[in-house]
């Protein structure tokens, strides 16, 4: 058995331990950090768009990342240095969090800002604890989470129900959709790059929009679960498709007889369907 003696008989890592910093001081640390960190969690809230959400979810990731990295790094005062580490540990399971919710905004698991805070609620509200106790023990400034996350949700709206109506429906052909897939859709139909209707058909049912006007027609269409009135947009489980040909409704009258042209479309593959469909980019979608 081997070993060295001090002189003394204490034994010593080598390490030298920090001064904890005054509260003054410790102020200052949180608060040089705070705006940044407020700025990236209000930024998800606003986001619209996913391009734009992951970008924000990516900068969230980043700033709350590097400030629980930076606020380890000191010593707190003695007084606060268990609510210092809770406030640290929720900003790392924050900043954990958002990279987990970057990769299902890439795929699409998650599309929209709520969809979002609703993924990282229980941590959100784990950080916004900490911070608060923060405030109350010494009034130090860490309340950087001023958003309200919701849970998760799936709203539906009733079959045939018309999200909007840019047009009027009174003309002679109809149009039957026929959603056979597993997700609920909203089909947009664009007339001269204008919105005549947006409708909502669920999941494993069909509709008919009747009274449809001559013209060539441009469709859309959504694919999601929880529909989120407000955004106009699914919150989860997003796609984003349209015909690549136009659908052409035509009117012909003759002296004894008045034709038109009614189509079916199915937003679900067929066998021997001849109608081809294509991705849309999301921000180029008709909203």
């Amino acid at each position: 058995m081997s070993g060295v003696a001090g002189g003394d008989g204490t034994a010593s890592d080598g390490g030298e331990s920090k001064a904890a910093l005054t509260p003054e001081a410790y102020k200052e640390e949180l608060q040089s950090r705070r705006k940044a960190m407020t700025d990236a969690i209000t930024g998800l809230a606003k986001a619209r768009g996913l391009k734009a959400l992951g970008q924000r979810v990516d900068k969230a990731e980043e700033t709350l990342s590097g400030a629980a990295e930076a606020l380890a790094a000191i010593t707190p005062p003695e007084d606060v240095r268990a609510q210092h580490e809770a406030y640290v540990a929720g900003l790392r399971d924050v900043a954990t969090g958002l990279g987990s919710t970057a990769g299902k905004v890439g795929a699409r698991d998650l599309c929209t800002s709520s969809a979002v805070l609703a993924d990282l609620r229980d941590k959100l509200a784990a950080l916004d604890k900490a911070g608060r106790a923060l405030q109350t023990a010494g009034d130090y400034p860490a309340d950087v989470v001023n958003v309200k996350a919701g849970e998760r949700r799936t709203r539906r709206l009733r079959n045939g129900a018309f999200v909007r109506k840019g047009g009027t429906l009174d003309g002679r052909s109809t149009l039957e959709i026929d959603n056979g897939g597993d997700l609920d859709a909203v089909v947009t139909a664009l007339r001269g790059g204008s919105k005549v209707f947006s409708v909502y058909v669920r999941k494993k049912a069909t509709f008919k929009v009747k009274g449809v006007r001559d013209g060539n027609y441009k469709i859309y269409f959504t694919h999601g679960t929880d529909w989120d009135g407000k955004t106009g947009a699914f919150t989860r489980d997003c796609s984003f498709e349209r015909f690549e040909k136009t659908v052409k409704f035509k009117t012909t009258y003759t002296a004894t007889q008045i034709l038109w042209h009614d189509w079916r479309l199915t937003l679900h593959a067929i066998s021997g369907g001849n109608a081809r469909t294509t991705q849309v980019d999301p921000d180029d979608f008709p909203g």
